[in-house]
């Protein structure tokens, strides 16, 4: 897979940081905050260009990976704007040690950005065979999501090993959404979780993740 993306720079303090975004507006792509739980709804394409920036993220653990979504419009089929918000999604490994309260000054502060493709790979990172999902019960497991709210954002903080693990999540619904629903009249839902029983979330909500195919404009 090549994924274009632009690389910004911005200065907080003392501090520098890289931020990547994808170099295309990701425009069939919302985040909904349901208060208890988290959606996100995504066509084919979005899903596996955020299957590609999430494998980034596993491996930039000096960058903050943001996906700006909260401007988009829904799916057709979507609930009413009332019931939930829309919200930015930024991606970011724990030993970064970023505070969400600074995105907003760091946000704002960002360089016009320099152009850049990054190969990364069409199959899964990780075959789930070969994930351990036992050890991810362990109490001693810390390769957990973490997630904070600031600034109209989601902030998913996490380790290489469960961003790289998780990213076949995305890769599903780009691969099966689209054959799946003309084929299910009667239940055209075709969707996947990152869920609490997965042993992959410590301070973080479930994430419901479906594929649609008709949008709002």
């Amino acid at each position: 897979m090549k994924l274009p993306v632009v690389i910004h720079r911005a200065r907080s303090g003392a501090d520098e940081f890289r931020v990547i975004r994808p170099a295309q507006p990701l425009s069939h792509a919302v985040l909904i905050d349901h208060d208890r739980h988290l959606d996100v709804y995504l066509d084919q394409d979005a899903a596996r260009r955020i299957a590609g920036l999430w494998m980034l993220a596993a491996r930039s653990p000096r960058s903050l990976i943001h996906l700006p979504m909260r401007a988009n419009h829904p799916p057709v089929r979507e609930v009413p704007d009332d019931v939930g918000f829309r919200l930015d999604l930024v991606l970011l490994h724990h030993s970064l040690q970023f505070a969400p309260s600074s995105w907003k000054q760091v946000r704002s502060r960002l360089s016009a950005g320099r152009p850049q493709t990054v190969n990364l790979p069409d199959t899964d990172p990780v075959d789930g065979a070969a994930v351990d999902w036992e050890a991810r019960h362990y109490r001693e497991n810390r390769d957990l999501f973490h997630q904070h709210l600031h600034a109209e954002t989601l902030f998913m903080t996490g380790s290489t090993k469960v961003f790289r693990e998780t990213a076949r999540h995305f890769l599903d619904v780009a691969r099966n959404g689209p054959s799946y629903v003309p084929v299910h009249p009667n239940y055209p839902y075709f969707c996947t979780e990152l869920h609490s029983n997965d042993g992959i979330l410590g301070d973080a909500r479930e994430i419901h993740i479906e594929y649609c195919d008709q949008w709002k404009s």
